[in-house]
């Protein structure tokens, strides 16, 4: 089976791209994926300042080794003036070919205003970039604060129904995709 590892690019507590990450991994491991969920909150990373040597930070190596073992990626970020948050881009450049290179990849935004797809395009312009591969399923959710409920549950059921064609897709395209141990 295929893992897949899940990076929220909010640090806001009770955040819901933090919440719609979580639904997305919990769908994929539902489908058999072993999921693991990088919580940027928890890591200790510096600003990405385009060099290699990072050994001051542990966690650096963390999330590169964590990424480079994955099959796939779940990438679920708030929109912010109409792009991505600065946490999950400084995340993705303290990253490189080496881990990124590959990776099937699903999409996430948040917005509190009306859905739009400017930070989806993001992602995928980035991805696209180190050679990953976007699954064509992704989730743009307005409105976020109507969004779930107080238990973290989707209140809207198509809704809820996008976030299983997306685990499904993501998780067959990474199995189709991976690539085989050496």
């Amino acid at each position: 089976m295929v893992k897949i590892v899940g990076i929220g690019g909010s640090l806001r507590p009770g955040s819901y791209s933090q919440q719609a990450l979580q639904l997305a991994a919990d769908r994929a491991s539902a489908l058999g994926a072993t999921t693991v969920i990088l919580d940027l909150r928890d890591l200790n990373l510096p600003f990405c300042h385009g060099g290699k040597d990072y050994s001051d930070y542990p966690d650096v190596a963390h999330l590169c080794a964590t990424v480079k073992a994955a099959d796939g990626l779940i990438l679920a970020t708030p929109e912010y003036h109409g792009g991505i948050s600065g946490v999950i881009k400084n995340a993705l450049d303290l990253m490189s070919f080496d881990e990124l290179s590959g990776k099937v990849a699903g999409l996430i935004s948040v917005l509190g205003g009306q859905s739009n797809s400017n930070a989806l395009n993001d992602l995928r312009v980035i991805m696209r970039w180190v050679h990953g591969w976007v699954i064509p399923e992704q989730i743009a959710i307005g409105q976020a604060w109507q969004a779930f409920d107080e238990q973290g549950n989707l209140q809207d059921e198509k809704l809820s129904e996008r976030f299983d064609q997306f685990a499904k897709s993501l998780v067959e395209n990474t199995e189709k995709l991976k690539t085989p141990a050496a």
